[in-house]
């Protein structure tokens, strides 16, 4: 089965999506922040990114999938962007004019059955 990356740095989001994948027969890696989640990205075997736009920094996430893109071996893996900036202080910082390399959007707070569809989607196109 796929290993999937969440990236976030909520612990209370991070343990509820491990429940939800794990229960789908998925395994669970998680970073805090957005180096975290490249190291992990870097040392291979991840098959799909959940990754918060607001971690270290407001737009953590959006770097890191532009880090993502400059590098071959990472450019492949499926990218589902889950936040809630759009509802926070923060919203007027998220670049809604110019492109990001992800696959998906999600906003908070996340439907476990339309996120578990997504996956699915996603890791079956790859």
């Amino acid at each position: 089965m796929a290993t999937i990356l969440v990236a976030d740095d909520d612990p209370d989001f991070v343990e509820v999506m491990r429940t939800i994948l794990m229960s789908e027969g998925y395994t669970v890696a998680s970073a805090r922040n957005g180096d975290e989640a490249l190291e992990t990205l870097r040392g291979g075997g991840v098959d799909l990114l959940l990754l918060d736009v607001m971690m270290a920094s407001v737009l953590d996430g959006v770097s890191v999938a532009f880090e993502m893109q400059k590098d071959a071996a990472l450019r492949e893996i499926p990218v589902i962007m889950v936040s809630s900036i759009i509802s926070s202080p923060h919203a007027s910082m998220f670049p809604t004019d110019e492109y990001i390399p992800i696959d998906k959007w999600v906003t908070k707070p996340v439907q476990p059955d339309a996120l578990l569809q997504m996956i699915a989607g996603l890791l079956a196109a790859n």
